[in-house]
């Protein structure tokens, strides 16, 4: 063989193999995701305590076996309106001029609350159906489906969104967005052929608008049960080991701060970005930052449209009862402490906090997320698509 052909050779030899992650990435549909929302949003806000909310989670489980999750898991807990609610951060929460969870507000700041008056909703259907009653104490259940890996199954990477919601909207986007974006991921990593080292967890919160209370009672059951093979020799992890946490909440609108009229543009900016944020004061810090950077690093390879900012300040969001067990961070549309604290997002836990409000730009920031996730943890778990 002359020189020249040896130099091809080499040359053809180099030419990596089709990236198994990216064909994975390359399932995820922007009108697949905006039906998965659009299909939340017909029991409305969700509000935990109500039929709407045992409605939908009857809905979230169904979609989850018809992917083939024969191991589809309601999880059972008690709730009263007395239990703890979340923690307030560090101490530097308590400056009026920080965030909770950290960071400085900067710029105008809008007011922020849950709207509670049904008839600031002016369509009268979604407005009997939020009037359900709901808030009363008593059993709730949340939902979860496992990836099973093929090397490693007592090993797992959790991945989370909160499905209940308030404020007499539809919660398309608190939580519709991240539940939708669990649900697909739930989908492709279940597909034909796709296989991963590592197990996956997909769980779906309830009680998150309460004080995180669904993913706290899921630490209170759960932790004491990781990696103990069940029966023995069986090979079978109910619980398998927490490696990190992932959570999704409020992942469409990015139009920036408010003006100083309070108002907020109407469409989405340019310089839109995937927030990925870790608590710089948790016990598994220096972990969260690695899985945050290794997400980053998987928002530049597979992202189509909007790039990662990474952030310390995480905060208020089902990750948080876990950050001091294993690296845990949160994806949002912005930083959840000094931006969407600020009232970066006028339709929170408002009536206007419906499918209609949102774009196809504001529907792609979410599945940018998604392709985000997916790239991540497909890495992270070691996937692989054998068709």
């Amino acid at each position: 063989m002359g020189l020249r052909a040896a130099e091809q050779a080499v040359a053809v030899a180099a030419v990596p193999a089709v990236d198994p992650i990216k064909s994975m990435v390359g399932q995820l549909e922007l009108e697949r995701y905006k039906t998965t929302i659009k299909s939340l949003t017909q029991f409305g806000d969700r509000k935990q305590g109500s039929a709407r909310n045992r409605a939908a989670l009857d809905w979230i489980e169904a979609q989850l076996k018809s992917y083939g999750y024969a191991n589809t898991t309601r999880m059972a807990y008690e709730f009263m309106p007395t239990d703890p609610r979340r923690p307030s951060g560090p101490a530097i929460a308590n400056s009026p001029d920080a965030a909770q969870g950290g960071g400085r507000y900067r710029g105008f700041r809008n007011k922020t609350g849950v709207n509670l008056k049904a008839e600031l909703q002016p369509d009268e259907k979604l407005r009997a159906l939020n009037s359900q009653p709901g808030d009363v104490g008593g059993p709730r259940e949340q939902v979860y489906c496992t990836k099973v890996g093929t090397k490693f199954p007592g090993e797992m990477h959790i991945i989370g969104a909160h499905f209940d919601g308030h404020g007499f909207g539809e919660a398309a986007n608190d939580d519709g967005s991240g539940t939708a974006i669990v649900m697909e991921l739930a989908r492709i990593f279940m597909s034909p052929g796709v296989t991963t080292e590592h197990s996956i967890r997909f769980v779906l919160w309830n009680n998150e608008e309460t004080g995180l209370n669904g993913a706290r009672a899921y630490v209170v059951q759960r932790q004491a049960l990781q990696g103990k093979e069940d029966p023995v020799g069986s090979g079978l992890y109910p619980e398998p080991k927490w490696l990190g946490m992932i959570q999704h909440d409020m992942m469409l609108f990015d139009h920036g701060a408010p003006k100083a009229d309070g108002t907020v543009a109407k469409e989405q900016r340019p310089e839109a970005d995937v927030n990925i944020e870790f608590q710089s004061t948790a016990k598994f810090s220096e972990g969260a930052q690695k899985i945050a950077w290794h997400f980053h690093a998987a928002n530049e390879a597979y992202a189509t449209d909007y790039p990662a900012a990474v952030g310390p300040h995480m905060t208020n969001t089902d990750s948080t009862p876990f950050m001091d067990i294993v690296p845990a961070i949160s994806l949002r549309e912005n930083e959840r402490g000094r931006e969407i604290g600020a009232g970066w997002d006028p339709h929170w836990h408002q009536p206007t906090d419906v499918f209609a409000t949102f774009s196809d730009a504001d529907f792609r920031l979410g599945l940018n997320a998604a392709q985000t996730t997916l790239g991540a943890v497909a890495r992270l778990t070691g996937a692989n698509l054998t068709k």
